[in-house]
């Protein structure tokens, strides 16, 4: 998929973009194995909470942590004594964490949602789309030629593989222009002042959240009354 995503001349925001789709395919493919620990992690405190109740402890968690950890990191990026170069290495790999989240928050509540999360094609799907938003949901409906109210359950478990190939190099080339630039003027942000940074990071990794929680509930809908079997 890599080698499909450019055409042309490479920017270098396109090519900082390329890493970023990568990293995410890394951290779908590391994540997948964890979905089911994350689901159990939500059911904690209350074992015979419905799906509805879970998937409402996921979209907290996932703020909560996601929220954390840039406010975390923008503050000792911007710690007196830090140079520049401590301060980018320490966002790109706070970039890496939140990859990994978004993935294996998008991830968890399709398993609670009960849909079919067993191919790679897939995976990617429910991530990149649920990331990328409501540009995400209208892409994968015009590829797959199919309208339904919420693109998860209607498209993603219903359209065969080639399909899902097809959609999927389109989702990466929007997933490169909108991340390849954003993520790299977050992570300048977070080389702030003191203090400055925390509130930057804090606030950057808030909004990707927010985004990724209101794109899910599109994307999957009311959740199911009862756990799938």
């Amino acid at each position: 998929m890599a080698a499909d995503a450019f055409d042309g001349p490479v920017s270098e925001a396109a090519v900082r973009g390329q890493q970023v789709l990568d990293l995410l395919h890394k951290a779908i493919d590391m994540q997948s194995p964890l979905v089911r620990k994350n689901i159990t992690r939500a059911r904690q405190r209350n074992p015979e909470a419905t799906p509805a109740e879970v998937i409402r402890n996921l979209e907290r968690m996932y703020v909560s942590a996601l929220t954390a950890t840039g406010a975390a990191v923008g503050g000792a990026a911007a710690a007196p004594g830090v140079g520049t170069g401590v301060a980018l290495a320490l966002s790109a790999g706070e970039a890496v964490s939140s990859l990994e989240l978004s993935a294996l928050f998008a991830l968890s509540v399709a398993e609670v949602h009960g849909v079919p999360i067993d191919e790679i094609e897939r995976r990617r799907t429910i991530v990149l789309g649920i990331m990328l938003g409501g540009s995400g949901s209208a892409t994968i409906s015009k590829v797959a030629e199919r309208t339904g109210q919420h693109w998860a359950r209607q498209i993603v478990a219903m359209v065969p593989g080639e399909t899902l190939r097809q959609i999927n190099k389109v989702l990466g080339r929007h997933f490169i222009t909108k991340y390849g630039t954003k993520q790299g003027i977050i992570v300048l942000g977070r080389v702030a002042p003191f203090g400055v940074g925390a509130v930057i990071g804090g606030g950057a990794n808030a909004a990707l959240a927010a985004l990724a929680v209101r794109a899910a509930r599109r994307a999957f809908g009311e959740a199911p009354a009862n756990w799938p079997a």
